[in-house]
């Protein structure tokens, strides 16, 4: 055998399309549907043109955070949706793909609203949706082939997560889930209001200082277990858990500031939640050593016992004062769907995790 052809070949990961790019596309858009025309409470017999905002003037009042809002909103469907076109359509074809998609999206649903009491179609919001999928569009041309047909990024999420797309999808929607303002940080599968109704403490005092740690480094420790148990063996799980830990951070930031404003940007970030952050990451560093059947209980216990103390135990006074300051304005319906998403990531995290390990024990 000739030695040349003995010498191992670098694989070259094949250029396609990316169908998650467009599920993606898809899903967002509907989104920014439910977004636009929540809550849903159309008056057809208003005797107002569908297409009257076209003739109307500007709004008399238009503030920068509205205009920063509708341009920021459209950004990542324009680049998804250049994504979503390779490899058929590129480059600046795909652009106008995208843009032509982003504004036929944004007229759609400023003409809905016109049938809507509480919402104001105009001019302004359309023409900075248009805006925020050009800056979208434009921010995924300039990338690779590799990128635009999903391979760096199926390569790197197939080196981690092999066909666990399940445990993917809970990696991507964790940092969401922490969005919406918590009495405890990472507390996701906040149901106390909603199931059991609040509970009546009298006058109990508790140091709500270690009661967020102990929360916070059950969450994480739960949260780092149950991800982990979806990737690869081989996969850097404390290195890919860390990252997710510091972009949850990231994200918080950003939307506390668009929640609160800039002054109360790190609002969230008290004692207790950094305690919580490195008591759960320590904690966490020993825990990826243990055997698949320990990481599973100890994740049970970490986040019932979480859920347990999260609905149970007392808010911090604090925070329900924060709460009560809160003018929500353009993000109000925003801030239920991200709700939302805090509410259900738990159960079905944990549905996902009982599952996988019932599955994996019948087939050996």
């Amino acid at each position: 055998m000739n030695q040349e052809d003995q010498r191992p070949r670098k694989f070259v990961w094949p250029l396609q399309a990316m169908p998650l790019a467009r599920a993606i596309s898809l899903g967002y858009g509907l989104l920014i549907f439910y977004i636009s025309l929540t809550p849903f409470d159309f008056n057809f017999q208003n005797g107002i043109s569908v297409l009257a905002w076209l003739e109307a003037p500007l709004p008399r009042f238009i503030t920068l955070f509205d205009v920063l809002v509708n341009i920021l909103a459209y950004i990542p469907l324009g680049f998804m949706l250049v994504f979503a076109c390779y490899p058929r359509w590129r480059n600046f074809v795909a652009l106008g793909i995208a843009l032509i998609i982003s504004a036929i999206l944004s007229f759609s649903a400023e003409s809905l609203q016109t049938w809507l009491p509480t919402r104001i179609p105009s001019q302004m919001d359309w023409w900075a949706n248009v805006l925020g999928g050009l800056l979208g569009g434009l921010l995924a041309i300039p990338l690779g082939p590799q990128w635009l047909s999903g391979s760096a990024i199926r390569r790197r999420f197939d080196q981690w997560f092999g066909v666990n797309w399940a445990a993917c999808a809970l990696f991507l929607l964790f940092p969401w889930s922490q969005i919406y303002p918590q009495s405890s940080w990472l507390g996701t599968g906040v149901w106390g209001h909603a199931i059991f109704a609040s509970v009546d403490w009298g006058t109990m005092v508790m140091n709500h200082v270690v009661q967020e740690s102990i929360i916070t480094a059950l969450c994480w420790l739960g949260t780092g277990l149950l991800l982990s148990m979806g990737m690869r063996s081989k996969a850097p799980q404390w290195n890919i858990l860390n990252g997710l830990l510091c972009l949850t951070v990231l994200m918080k930031v950003i939307f506390t500031t668009l929640q609160f404003g800039v002054e109360l940007s790190f609002l969230w970030l008290t004692a207790g939640a950094i305690w919580g952050m490195i008591l759960g990451s320590i904690l966490l560093r020993w825990a990826l050593l243990l055997s698949k059947g320990s990481k599973f209980w100890l994740t049970l216990l970490c986040l019932l016992s979480a859920t347990i103390a999260i609905n149970f135990l007392p808010d911090n006074p604090y925070f329900i004062l924060t709460l009560r300051h809160w003018y929500q304005g353009r993000l109000i319906h925003f801030n239920e769907l991200m709700q939302w998403v805090s509410v259900v990531w738990l159960p079905l995290a944990l549905f996902w995790v009982i599952r996988n390990t019932f599955a994996v024990q019948l087939k050996t």
